[in-house]
């Protein structure tokens, strides 16, 4: 650690990150406001009665908790020191920058800035990167994989790829899925090198939760689209679309997928709802999920900052006294 510390280049590196995020993140909370338009954010909350807002606030609630457990099993994979009530707080924060303003700034940028100002090592903050990243896709895969081979999703007659086609995709995610925990499960050699980096494969219970909290969270997420909608399509329609709304919008590479998830939905789902309805629905989740985290998240954000270097100092306090 030590000498990392020492490291002009680090030292270098560690200003400069500073310096973006002391202007990025309120320029990107600045360029968020202006383009929102309020008065619809206030119309498609007013539509919704106050038990069915809190129920989707109860939905968002566990699916940020369950995507900040991605970082505390990446504790456990990396091995360092810091307690949960620090790192929940972190991921919480890096996911809402992450769904509003792309993986590089809030999966990346923000996790290297966060963790590194508690103390950790750039490599460990890679190694809870990695885990994470690879958690999220593994759940994705095997939900989808099920979803999709079992012709779970109610396509309209005119889409292009069809049912068959879907099915083939749902068993090539499963393939996929049972090559890595085949992986885990059995590889004799743990570590692995890659030029210079070394990568050692997690346990076969360490992949096991990976796939269990992954899938969770994508569950909860159409779980939320699923209670604002009404009575229509099965959730595990809702749920496929979600997925492939995914696909497309990693495809795309929006910031927060603006306009991909809402076209998604509105193409295989307008047999069975509304335009209006789905509109509505899918404006309130993006305030729910997106939006009022994220304001949340900007003030923790800010408590993070201007704690982390006493929190910082706690922990190596702690390390210093623990015997032997």
């Amino acid at each position: 650690m030590n000498g990392a510390q020492n490291n002009p280049w680090m030292r270098w590196g560690k200003r400069a990150l500073t310096l973006f995020f002391l202007f990025a993140v309120p320029a990107l909370l600045y360029m968020l406001a202006r383009n929102l338009d309020w008065g619809e954010v206030r119309q498609a909350l007013g539509d919704y009665s106050a038990q069915t807002l809190l129920v989707g606030v109860l939905l968002t609630c566990a699916s940020y908790l369950v995507f900040s457990c991605y970082d505390l099993l990446g504790r456990q994979y990396s091995r360092h020191h810091l307690p949960a009530r620090q790192v929940m707080p972190v991921a919480m924060v890096c996911y809402a920058f992450n769904l509003n303003f792309t993986t590089w700034i809030g999966g990346v940028a923000m996790r290297y800035r966060l963790y590194m100002r508690l103390g950790l090592s750039a490599s460990t903050v890679t190694r809870i990167l990695s885990l994470s990243l690879l958690t999220n896709w593994t759940g994705y895969m095997a939900l989808a994989g099920v979803i999709f081979s079992m012709r779970l999703v109610q396509l309209p007659d005119n889409w292009g790829l069809g049912v068959t086609g879907l099915q083939l995709v749902g068993f090539a995610l499963l393939g996929v899925v049972s090559a890595y925990i085949g992986i885990c499960a059995f590889a004799r050699q743990r570590v692995w090198h890659l030029r210079e980096r070394s990568i050692t494969l997690p346990s076969l219970k360490m992949a096991l939760l990976q796939l269990c909290l992954g899938a969770s969270n994508w569950a909860l997420m159409a779980a939320l689209i699923f209670w604002l909608l009404p009575e229509g399509a099965a959730y595990t329609s809702v749920l496929g679309v979600l997925l492939i709304s995914c696909m497309a919008a990693v495809v795309a590479h929006i910031p927060a997928g603006l306009g991909v998830l809402e076209a998604v939905f509105l193409a295989l789902l307008q047999h069975q709802y509304s335009q209006a309805s789905l509109i509505a629905a899918l404006l309130a989740y993006r305030v729910l999920y997106y939006l009022l985290p994220l304001l949340l998240a900007s003030v923790t954000y800010l408590v993070l900052e201007k704690r982390a270097k006493a929190l910082r100092k706690q922990g190596e306090q702690r390390i210093e006294t623990q015997p032997g």
